[in-house]
Parts: structure tokens; sequence; C-alpha cells
């Protein structure tokens, strides 16, 4: 049984348009609640490096004081290398805590490098200092004169 009175189909067309209306709208709804959610999460990773790069930069600081410390001839203890070379590992860490997409990503990824740059630079200046002919001008020379026998 169709029912072919016309303001029984107009009736039912702009039911199903009001319908389509509100689908619509809740569809919108829901990707304006989704790209709000994704924007804070975009934050939340843009803070999380900010927040990596504060303790890294103080670090950095750290590791120039050693590098100008051991290029001067100066002895550190190991200590003094080990130290900021966990905490750059614990920085490296949190750095891959951070889920992030884009920018944040980019970020997140110049940062990882540059803590590895300073771990690098640790080790280097760590068997520089415990190397005890690494200065030049310190150096000892050591020569063999062999003695020949004539036969």
């Amino acid at each position: 049984m169709i029912n072919s009175d016309p303001a029984h189909c107009t009736a039912q067309l702009s039911s199903h348009s009001s319908f389509a209306s509100k689908e619509k709208m809740t569809n919108t709804k829901d990707n304006k609640v989704e790209e709000v959610k994704e924007s804070e999460e975009i934050s939340k990773a843009f803070a999380a490096v900010a927040g990596v790069r504060k303790e890294v930069d103080k670090l950095s600081e750290r590791v120039a004081a050693l590098e100008v410390a051991v290029n001067s001839g100066t002895k550190v203890t190991d200590e003094e290398f080990v130290v900021p070379a966990e905490l750059l590992m614990r920085e490296l860490l949190k750095l891959d805590g951070i889920g992030a997409e884009g920018e944040a990503r980019l970020q997140r990824k110049a940062e990882v490098r540059r803590i590895q740059k300073y771990h690098e630079t640790l080790d280097k200046l760590k068997t520089i200092n415990s190397n005890p002919f690494s200065d030049k001008h310190k150096a000892v020379s050591v020569t063999t004169n062999w003695e020949t026998f004539d036969s």
C-alpha cells in the first residue's frame, strides 16, 4: 500500500530532510569536538617538548663548562660526566613518551638530535679527560733504542 497523496509525500520528504539535517549537525559537532581534542593534544605536545628543551638548555651549560675545563687541561671526575649524561637520558625518555604529530613531531625530533649531540660531546670529553696523553703539550714520548747484534 503505497500512499500517493502529495501531502503525505511532502511530509515524508520533510521528515527525511529534517533527519538528514540533524545528522549533519551531529557530524559537524563531532568533527569540532575531535578538532578541539586534536588541538589540545598538539598544544600539550608543544608544551612537553618546550619543557624538555628548557631542561636541556640548563644541561647544555653544564656540558659547555665541562668542555672548557677539559680543553684547558683541568682533570674532571668521572661523576661530573655521568650526572649530566644521565640527566640527558632522562630528558630523552621524556621525549620518547610524547605523542606528537606534524610540527610538534618535528620539534621533538630536533630535540632528540640535540640531546644526542650533547651526549656524544660528553663521551668525547670523558675520553679526552681519561687519556693522560690527550694533551700534546704534556705528552711524554717513549722511544726504545734496540740493541743490534752482529752475527
